[in-house]
Parts: structure tokens; sequence; C-alpha cells
């Protein structure tokens, strides 16, 4: 029951869209009638940009964090591997699903939201910093070698479970198979947001990131 009840702690945070909320508040916009109409990052920052982008970024980041947290500590769990363990995680990778489910379909927005990278890196980051970092690093390069944000996104989703079943079978414990589970349907619904961007990938037809942005 108290995953159930995790999930809609996250999804709850993950429906409040702030690129959706910065773009009314900020350019009296729907940031999802704009630009590839996807309330995120990206998104943002190539309509809004980059400055108006970062903080989306945070706060999207931010919501993964605190729901995470707040599933924690409301069903005695524990942040790091290096506590209380794996098992003390399942709280948190439960609402960091929610989190997810809430950005990419709120219900608020007739299930239009973004696509949950920002939300991803929150809740790897609260899984395992070790993990975290690499796989930060290898999507930094990614994206200063293709200048592809979308395949610095494909590689995060793809990392995150191999990294987990690494970290987490090495633990040993008893639900250590839940965090796997949860993070290998990030994966897949990761890439399955990204499927018009993989085509474009293909095709050559995939814009790249630039810090030189014209915003409106």
């Amino acid at each position: 029951m108290f995953r159930l009840l995790c999930i809609l702690l996250g999804y709850a945070l993950g429906c409040v869209q702030s690129a959706y909320i910065i773009g009314k508040l900020t350019r009296g916009i729907d940031i999802r009638e704009h630009g590839s109409k996807n309330s995120g990052f990206t998104n943002a920052n190539r309509v809004m940009g980059f400055k108006v982008g970062v903080w989306i970024f945070i706060a999207d980041v931010g919501k993964a964090v605190l729901a995470f947290l707040i599933a924690c500590w409301l069903f005695d769990g524990s942040g790091s591997f290096m506590a209380a363990g794996v098992n003390g995680l399942i709280p948190g990778v439960w609402a960091g699903l929610g989190v997810v489910l809430g950005h990419n379909f709120p219900v608020f927005l007739k299930f239009r939201g973004g696509k949950g990278i920002a939300c991803t890196i929150g809740l790897l980051l609260m899984l395992d910093w070790r993990a975290a970092l690499i796989i930060y690093l290898i999507a930094f390069l990614l994206v200063l070698i293709t200048r592809y944000i979308s395949v610095a996104s494909l590689a995060i989703t793809f990392f995150m479970p191999v990294s987990m079943a690494i970290f987490v079978f090495m633990a040993l414990e008893p639900h250590a198979w839940e965090v796997v589970a949860v993070t290998a349907f990030l994966g897949v619904l990761g890439w399955y947001m990204h499927r018009e961007n993989i085509q474009r990938l293909f095709s050559g037809t995939e814009r790249k990131f630039s810090l030189k942005s014209k915003p409106l």
C-alpha cells in the first residue's frame, strides 16, 4: 500500500509543470504550443532562452529530489546506499516513478507534459551519487561531442538501470530488485518518449543544442 501512496505523492509533485507555469507568468504563452511542443528544458531553452531553461531544469530536478526525501521520511527510508542500504530506498524510488509519470502525463494539463529526463536525473542523484556522477559525465561528454540533448537523454535512461543493477545487486538486500525494475521501466519510458527524436537522429533532422537561442 505504501508504494501506491509514494507513487501518488510523486505524481502530485510531478504535475507541477515548471515550464508551463513560467511560460505563462513570464511570456504569457503555453510552452506546449511552441517549438517541439514539449514542456522540458530543451524546448524551454529554445523558446524562452537558456537562463529561463536552466531554472526550469533545476525545478524539475528538484521536484524529484523533494518527492524522494518526503517519501523516505514518511516511510522511514534512507537516501543513500551507504546508510540504511537498498531497502531504505524503496519509498523514494516509487515516489520518483510517480514524479516522472506526473511530469510526462499531468492530469491538470490533459496529460500533455514533458519527457521526464530532468526528473529522472534528480531521482538518479538520490539513488546513488556515485552512479549519478558517472552517468552525468557521460551525458555531458555526449552533448559536447554531438550537441544533441536527445542523445544524452537516451544515454541517461539507458545507463541508469544498468548502473542500478550493478550497485544494487552488490548490496544483496531483499528488495533490491524493485530499484532495478523501476529504473528499467523509466529507461523504457524515456526511450518511448524520445521515439520522435530517435527518428530524427536517424534521418539527420534532429536539432542541435545551442546556448544562442532567440527567446520569445
